[in-house]
């Protein structure tokens, strides 16, 4: 029964991608908190596949960005490189805690919600326990505005009120 329903929704999920105009799908997308990290001793973002409640490594470095995208991936990863050593290169160890480097980027003005202000990127190395997932590195640094579903919705204030909406591709987004 299990392979049934895994190939019934693969079909579906063909046929659904399938039936769409190719203007129609590039013409919408949502603006979000992409989620990114790089684990410790490397360099490179990668988009997170899960959640923030999830155990992080000291020597970590966590991101955010305020972004764009007409796929569930985000594809514009913080505008910071994640050095560890960089951002987190004075901060001595310390017993029982651990040290993850933080980015939070909020974005670009083509797809700001209009009348907002975007505000400067925060970059921070934050001093944790051992035992300290992502969001509570997040929560750490910042308020944290989530709906129901558990969405991260908005970082100090910004965006004000939506949370995660679809909208029009910027014309400056778009692919010519």
């Amino acid at each position: 029964m299990k392979k049934f329903t895994l190939i019934a929704a693969l079909v579906a999920a063909l046929v659904s991608q399938t039936t769409i105009a190719p203007a129609q799908a590039a013409s919408k997308g949502w603006r979000y908190w992409g989620y990114y990290q790089a684990a410790a001793k490397t360099s490179v973002w990668k988009a997170a596949m899960t959640g923030p409640t999830v155990d992080i490594a000291d020597g970590s470095v966590e991101g955010w960005v305020f972004t764009f995208s007409s796929d569930d991936v985000p594809s514009t990863p913080p505008s910071v490189k994640p050095s560890f050593n960089s951002i987190c290169g004075k901060t001595k160890a310390q017993a029982g805690l651990k040290r993850i480097g933080l980015v939070i980027d909020f974005g670009g003005a083509a797809y700001a919600p209009k009348g907002e202000k975007i505000k400067k990127t925060i970059v921070r190395c934050v001093v944790t326990a051992k035992e300290s997932q992502g969001i509570d590195v997040l929560a750490q640094e910042v308020d944290v505005r989530s709906a129901d579903s558990g969405l991260i919705c908005g970082f100090n204030g910004y965006p004000a009120k939506e949370c995660g909406v679809e909208i029009t591709t910027p014309k400056s987004l778009l692919k010519k």
